[in-house]
């Protein structure tokens, strides 16, 4: 463990961190993650100017992220005690477990009370693409890809790093995922600009995108080789190479097809169909959040496991 921490106190912390998010959710004033993305906006409009782009994205990524994962890093490891708290605390701040359910389960009561132009305004919130003119089909569609493919990034990819690092780790990870979602987009303004920050995430992303798809796949409602075959055979079709497995593994265990056409900046962009079976309905949100959840709770379960047969197994660490 990059943190130090004897396994079973980074699973315990780690129980104790989705503990947290569970109970109080995402802080409604002064999130931190807010602050830092005020930030990375002034380096971007101060940077993103002139030649040599790419470097200059560089520079910006390492500037925002590697000083505040530093000095995390520090006050976990010399605080002692409070120390140990600042590790769960960190992973508090830096989970969406609790804001997934908020935001998706909102949309499936929308859609079953048929108000559709609250649906609409609530699956903007979560979505990138134009939901103004969507249909019930639409937003169900929107939501259950939203919850599975943040399922990787603001839950398991954050639950990995924190297991590899602890706090310092779980922040490196969000930060960096923080601006991929800021700067790296392919227009003219970010191309050059972010593409490091998006490299470094798809690099972050790697093993944690590719464990929550076999997690997806191992708690499947009776579909594990449907999630396992939707995978293999339609991951390498989608643009993102991490939310390819993510997303067509969890469409294959849901037993639904997700992708398909979606409306970006005024066109439709016709998309490579993810998963099996019927179209995505209202009802499969809340199927979605629960494999997201027991997801969670599998990787609890596991790192809890683990860390109590090394302790007792007397196993050294790092």
């Amino acid at each position: 463990m990059l943190s130090g921490l004897p396994p079973l106190a980074i699973a315990l912390l780690l129980a104790a961190g989705i503990a947290l998010d569970l109970l109080l959710g995402e802080a409604r004033r002064c999130h931190p993650l807010v602050g830092f993305g005020r930030m990375a906006q002034w380096l971007e409009r101060h940077l993103n100017l002139g030649g040599w782009r790419i470097a200059r994205g560089a520079t910006g990524w390492v500037l925002a992220v590697l000083p505040l994962t530093a000095m995390a890093a520090w006050l976990c490891a010399n605080s002692g005690i409070a120390g140990l708290a600042l590790h769960a605390l960190l992973l508090y701040l830096c989970l969406g477990l609790r804001s997934l359910r908020d935001h998706a389960l909102p949309i499936h009561a929308a859609l079953a009370q048929d108000d559709l132009p609250h649906a609409r305004r609530l699956t903007a919130r979560i979505v990138s693409r134009d939901t103004t003119q969507a249909s019930a089909a639409d937003l169900a569609k929107a939501g259950a890809e939203s919850l599975l493919e943040n399922g990787n990034d603001a839950v398991f990819g954050t639950l990995f790093w924190f297991l590899v690092g602890g706090g310092a780790g779980a922040l490196l990870f969000r930060l960096a995922n923080t601006l991929d979602a800021m700067w790296g987009y392919r227009n003219t303004r970010f191309n050059l600009f972010g593409r490091v920050a998006a490299r470094v995430d798809d690099l972050l992303n790697y093993a944690p995108a590719r464990l929550t798809a076999l997690s997806y796949a191992l708690l499947a409602p009776g579909g594990r080789l449907r999630a396992l075959r939707c995978w293999r055979a339609q991951a390498k079709a989608w643009s993102s190479p991490n939310a390819g497995p993510v997303m067509a593994s969890g469409a294959g265990a849901l037993g639904i097809s997700l992708g398909g056409a979606a409306t970006y900046d005024g066109e439709v962009e016709l998309r490579p169909v993810l998963g099996a079976g019927r179209a995505a309905t209202a009802a499969d949100i809340p199927r979605a959040w629960r494999l997201v959840f027991r997801t969670a709770l599998l990787w609890t379960a596991i790192a809890l496991a683990l860390g109590t047969f090394l302790h007792l197994s007397g196993a050294p660490h790092a």
